[in-house]
């Protein structure tokens, strides 16, 4: 009888990478992959799976999620919110600065996320840190706890207690961020138009979903890139867009690359998969900023998907109790609470809207939502590729299997969802984090994985391999 010499074999499955689909094994030890081929029947493993007629991808990797833990847990949280990531494919995450209290603008605030992701998180995480008004001489010690880079806000973030950034804050929190050899992410959209339509619309009593999505202008999206893409260029800070709303946006973004500006850009699943008509019809459900936009935008980003000008998927999940999102489009839109609830469905949207309607390659998919992130924030090749010597973090999928997604599928706090209802082709069926099983067959695994922090875990590599 041979010995158990792996701890997981996965068999005869179709392996996605960023570079194409290949038929064959995977196998695991000491939570790495060890080898990728035909693996002789003979070696044996503590766990072995046939994946006949399923596709495993590597783990996703949100570089975009509010958890809201500590402060406004009854948010969200770190459990369900990495339970609901498990579930949708994600293995690792980032979480945003602003929504937990203390906002992660300090090492205190640092500290107390860590300990309740260490404690909660049962996947790989970084964390975000913010830029905010005054918070300059907090960057560098930020930096060295270990943030995956800073967020910053160029207009309101409804968050009182991290506030947006005026020009000369933004400059200069770039000037040290790139000094720290980090990197910038900005929510772009001007403070000065959005505020002025917003106030102008509401003085009127115009206050529909229409209404919201002309106060917030794809103009306000490319003046903000344009600004912060000169203040990139200057400070030859590493400058980040998130949550790019139309094609638009994303042409500015390459306009910049082209002028040698160190820039990438992300869009997320809401903005691919709902439209304006959307917002009316679902209304604070489906409320978010930038807002959801017509039709002709949302085929202007699979356009530019397509042309390898959107660089990352992120989901963007920001989520919010029930009572902040009720109420009618029609009525008062600019009173409800923005932000939508996506992270579980990330894998699912792109698969149907992508793959299954617009022909879009299996490795693109794979290169938007785990290799691009892992590369963009240094986390390659451990994460976000299958290949030997990468952490086992790997999404096996059903692609001809279809479900209708109902809101107790959902592992958020709040099982709310814009996409309950919707029927998507391509169902995760497995969700292993580093070698172990997080997700199965609708089910959280519960055998004691947490989660580490990305950061810290590379700060290790890097330190063993100086030595």
């Amino acid at each position: 009888m041979s010995s158990e010499i792996y701890d997981l074999i996965i068999r005869n499955g179709q392996i996605v990478t960023e570079d194409g689909v290949i038929t064959g094994d995977i196998a695991v030890l000491d939570q790495k992959i060890v080898q990728i081929g035909q693996i002789s029947p003979e070696m044996k493993a503590k766990l072995e799976m046939d994946a006949t007629g399923l596709h495993v991808f590597p783990g996703l990797i949100d570089t975009h999620v509010h958890f809201n833990e500590p402060g406004r847990t009854e948010w969200e949280g770190l459990a369900t919110g990495s339970s609901s990531l498990a579930a949708g494919g994600v293995t690792t995450f980032f979480d945003m600065p602003l929504n937990s209290s203390p906002p992660t603008t300090t090492p205190h605030g640092f500290r107390v996320k860590q300990e309740a992701a260490d404690q909660k998180s049962i996947l790989d995480y970084g964390l975000w840190g913010g830029l905010v008004p005054g918070n300059l001489d907090s960057l560098e010690s930020l930096k060295e706890c270990g943030v995956i880079g800073f967020k910053g806000f160029m207009s309101n973030s409804g968050i009182e207690e991290f506030l947006h950034v005026d020009d000369a804050s933004l400059f200069q929190g770039m000037q040290k961020i790139a000094e720290l050899d980090s990197i910038v992410a900005l929510h772009a959209e001007s403070d000065a138009i959005t505020n002025s339509l917003a106030a102008s619309y509401i003085a009127q009593g115009r206050r529909t979903a229409r209404d919201y999505v002309a106060s917030r202008p794809v103009l306000s999206e490319i003046e903000a890139v344009g600004r912060a893409a000169t203040y990139a260029e200057i400070t030859k800070c590493k400058l980040h867009i998130v949550h790019a709303s139309s094609g638009e946006v994303v042409k500015r973004v390459t306009q910049a690359k082209q002028s040698g500006v160190d820039i990438t850009v992300e869009t997320c699943p809401h903005y691919l998969a709902l439209n304006i008509e959307d917002l009316e019809r679902l209304g604070g459900l489906a409320k978010c900023a930038p807002p959801l936009r017509e039709q002709a935008h949302v085929e202007s980003l699979w356009e530019a998907l397509k042309s390898g000008e959107i660089d990352i998927i992120g989901s963007d999940h920001s989520p919010a109790p029930a009572s902040m999102k009720a109420g009618s489009s029609y009525d008062d839109i600019f009173s409800l609470w923005g932000g939508i609830s996506g992270a579980q469905s990330t894998l699912n949207v792109m698969l149907e809207e992508g793959y299954w309607r617009r022909g879009i390659p299996l490795e693109t998919i794979v290169r938007v939502t785990s290799t691009n992130p892992a590369k963009r924030f240094g986390l390659y090749p451990r994460k976000g590729t299958i290949a030997v010597g990468s952490d086992a973090d790997l999404t096996l999928v059903d692609l001809e299997a279809s479900f209708k997604l109902k809101a107790e599928d959902l592992f958020y706090r709040h099982a709310q969802s814009p996409y309950v209802g919707k029927t998507f082709r391509g169902t995760v069926l497995y969700t292993f984090l580093r070698g172990q099983v997080v997700f199965q067959k609708g089910e959280i695994f519960n055998n004691g994985t947490r989660g580490k922090m990305v950061t810290e875990c590379m700060s290790k590599i890097s330190n063993e391999k100086s030595s």
